[in-house]
């Protein structure tokens, strides 16, 4: 199949997962179709094929790029459990402020990928929160944290964190970085430490 005038690959390729991206935030995996993602990006339905081999893999390459670049730029674990945790509460916050649709898409539509997809993806996601356990757990171990669960707080710290894309915006009343010392401040709080 020849390629649309004017398309190259290196250009086409991007827009083409930006288009999804959008999408999918926008309207739901479900309802968008490979026509509406050649649509936004300028192309035939057709020269899709040439990106992809499916709306399954961008889905999946979305999601894959998105857990791969959180863990590539997730703090590796430096200082006191307190540093660490605290870091990673910064971390989580300023990386996902930055990237709303990645973060709505990499939540919501976990139900959408296929049954090997899905397992790829949690095992990355499970590598991101092992991290976060890790920190907890020494941090009990160091009398620092308490915790009944380290997995449950593990869970609900990261939930927590995740929910300022939900509702921060920029021009609002408080910055990011106020938002982020008092969301450290609740989670220092939330694991025993006053």
């Amino acid at each position: 199949m020849a390629r649309t005038a004017g398309s190259h690959s290196d250009i086409t390729g991007p827009r083409v997962r930006a288009a999804a991206l959008r999408l999918f935030a926008r309207d739901g995996y479900a309802a968008v179709s490979m026509r509406a993602i050649a649509g936004e990006v300028g192309v035939q339905a057709g020269a899709l094929y040439n990106y992809t081999p499916d709306k399954q893999s961008l889905l999946y390459d979305l999601m894959r790029g998105h857990m791969d670049n959180l863990l590539a730029e997730m703090p590796k674990g430096k200082g006191t459990s307190l540093d660490q945790l605290r870091d990673f509460v910064m971390f989580h916050i300023q990386f996902h402020a930055d990237r709303p649709d990645e973060v709505f898409i990499a939540y919501m539509e976990l139900r959408n990928l296929s049954p090997e997809n899905f397992t790829a993806i949690e095992a990355l996601r499970r590598r991101y929160e092992d991290h976060l356990e890790a920190i907890l757990r020494d941090g009990m171990a160091q009398g620092v944290f308490d915790v009944a669960d380290t997995k449950i707080a593990t869970l609900a710290v990261i939930a927590m964190l995740t929910g300022v894309n939900t509702w921060f915006s920029a021009g609002g009343r408080l910055s990011l970085d106020e938002v982020t010392a008092q969301y450290w401040d609740m989670v220092r709080k939330a694991v025993g430490v006053l």
